[in-house]
């Protein structure tokens, strides 16, 4: 079954120029993109969308990095699309990434890695609400 994912590409690969070789990793890997847009999100905008981890000791720094600069939100559809999108991106720290992975070849730092994937499909949903309306997906139904 067809299911939806969301990548952010972080502040770090937006200063980098990173976006054109990151997009080209998704789109070569199967995925198809059926929302993007460049968003700068200010802080209170970041404590919304990682909610999840508020009162966890990184989310201070999570947040005010994430509204450091702009970013650029992709929806994305394929089978399996959440767990071959994590399976894509790496472990969240780019030293124990697997060779090939968006954070080993991207990211700097656990901070600072380059990219952000939804972890299950109701997060998924969750997020992909959280930047699209529905008028602003693609729907590649038959």
């Amino acid at each position: 079954m067809v299911e939806r994912t969301l990548a952010i590409i972080k502040p770090d690969a937006v200063r980098r120029n990173l976006i054109g070789e990151i997009i080209t990793a998704i789109t070569h890997a199967g995925f198809r993109i059926v929302g993007m847009k460049f968003v700068h999100m200010t802080k209170e905008q970041a404590e919304h969308f990682y909610e999840i981890h508020r009162g966890r000791s990184f989310f201070e720094e999570l947040t005010r990095f994430m509204s450091s600069g702009p970013v650029v939100v992709l929806a994305l559809e394929k089978e399996r699309a959440v767990e071959d999108f994590r399976a894509l991106i790496g472990a969240t720290d780019p030293a124990e990434a697997l060779p090939g992975t968006i954070r080993h070849r991207f990211g700097t730092s656990k901070g600072e890695n380059a990219i952000h994937g939804s972890d299950s499909l109701e997060n998924a949903a969750r997020e992909i609400a959280f930047f699209f309306s529905q008028t602003e997906l693609l729907d590649h139904s038959p």
